[in-house]
């Protein structure tokens, strides 16, 4: 998360095709020029047969051009130092460099994105809404896991439940304008993470969420964290059904649990019934 690498998530075989064409084209722009992690679901994605779209030879690389490195490692006239290692006493400039190319890149995926769309019509941002424009309950997620959100939300939307989803594409830089844009109509959200940060009060895409609402006027927005899929545990559309089902509780009550709900783990149930049980007797 904090390497400092460009970070792009998959939904599925296409857009890990895609994405990796792009991320060259991102990782090599001369103001940006940091390394650039395409990430998919490992066996859901990889191991798993699916129609992908692919583009003539020619076309990606008039797309992604001739790189030409302003220092190149083997001009002798010109010799620079590269390696793995860097000191205290330019360690911090050099991590400032870091940071501004970030920004540089928030600003100019969109950009890359776009033109990647006309010579594939497949057009990608850093988020991808859906069904969101009217919706109370919103669920936010990356990968894979975002197509199934999709699947519960057209079940869960014939049954007149006002909910929808929003996937993060790109994790790092973390899309936050995109983010304080697409919830500004909610009026609860849940945020799935596929991760555990020890010792924090929620997971890393929902720290991200809640410290890019702060200060605005969604600081206020109830925002449960779901843990989830460790190890490459499934996620099935039952569990997001579980899911929306207690975010429209909270919705209702105002009630907003203060610590991550985790799902799918074996005995969950129990232990959180033994709590309430001993809260009770207490």
């Amino acid at each position: 998360r904090d390497s400092g690498w460009i970070q792009i998530f998959s939904e599925n075989a296409q857009e890990a095709y895609d994405n990796t064409i792009i991320a060259v084209r991102i990782a090599e722009h001369p103001d940006i020029l940091l390394p650039v992690m395409v990430t998919m679901d490992g066996f859901i994605i990889s191991h798993t047969m699916e129609r992908v779209e692919v583009l003539d030879d020619d076309v990606v690389k008039n797309f992604i051009g001739e790189y030409n490195p302003k220092y190149k490692l083997l001009d002798v006239k010109n010799p620079v130092t590269v390696g793995p290692l860097d000191l205290q006493d330019y360690y911090f400039e050099h991590k400032r460099a870091q940071a501004e190319a970030m920004e540089n890149a928030y600003k100019l995926i969109k950009e890359i994105d776009e033109e990647y769309y006309k010579i594939s019509g497949r057009r990608y941002s850093y988020v991808e809404p859906y069904e969101i424009d009217d919706a109370d309950i919103i669920l936010i997620s990356l990968g894979s896991t975002a197509g199934t959100i999709k699947d519960v939300v057209d079940e869960l939307r014939l049954k007149g439940l006002k909910v929808g989803g929003l996937k993060i594409r790109v994790y790092r830089p973390f899309p936050r304008d995109e983010i304080k844009e697409f919830l500004s109509n909610a009026s609860v959200v849940g945020v799935m993470d596929r991760a555990i940060a020890f010792g924090s009060p929620c997971g890393p895409v929902c720290l991200d969420v809640k410290a890019s609402l702060q200060g605005t006027s969604l600081s206020n927005l109830p925002i449960v964290n779901y843990i989830y899929g460790l190890g490459g545990r499934d996620i099935t559309p039952k569990d997001i059904i579980k899911i929306f089902n207690e975010l429209e509780k909270v919705r209702i009550s105002g009630e907003v649990p203060n610590l991550p709900r985790y799902v799918g783990v074996r005995g969950e149930e129990n232990y959180i019934e033994q709590k309430a049980k001993l809260k009770i007797k207490n």
